[in-house]
């Protein structure tokens, strides 16, 4: 049954009527403002632990453990996914959005028991990232072999 070119219309202002509006600057600056945001915080803890004569490497591990637990908190109290419809990409700042992408299914499957709710699911969106690291860096460092076992680069990792 082919449709009318009254129904197409009506379907095609259906579409537009339902169908988000984005303006993409105002997206843009959001992102912007909020990623620049969550690093701000990350800088500023950073240099408050070197200020207290910790040391540049454990700072930035506190750090990142800093913005991790905050990631963690906010997904599990809800708040991550409403403050990412709001910042879009920019609440993804890498470890924060990591950090959502391994609770978020944790949380909403632990109805499903500890192994197979949780234990299964806190890896469906980080074990293909996991994975494909370990694959490529494999891949990586067996180019690299063979780029020194040839002779065309040398040295190695001191």
């Amino acid at each position: 049954m082919k449709a009318t070119e009254q129904e197409e219309k009506e379907y095609e202002q259906y579409i537009k009527q339902v169908t988000p509006t984005h303006n993409t600057f105002w997206n843009a600056c959001k992102a912007f403002v909020t990623g620049g945001f969550i690093c701000l915080i990350g800088e500023f803890s950073n240099q408050m632990f070197m200020k207290n004569g910790v040391s540049k490497e454990e700072a930035a591990a506190w750090t990142l453990v800093i913005l991790i637990a905050a990631a963690v908190l906010l997904t599990g109290l809800n708040l991550f996914c409403k403050i990412a419809k709001f910042a879009g990409a920019g609440v993804l700042v890498p470890i924060t959005g990591f950090a959502n992408s391994v609770v978020a299914p944790a949380i909403e499957y632990k109805k499903e028991g500890q192994v197979f709710g949780i234990g299964v699911k806190i890896f469906t969106i980080s074990g293909p990232v996991i994975l494909y690291g370990i694959v490529v860096s494999w891949f990586l460092g067996i180019i690299y072999y063979i780029l020194q076992l040839t002779g065309l680069i040398s040295g190695g990792i001191s």
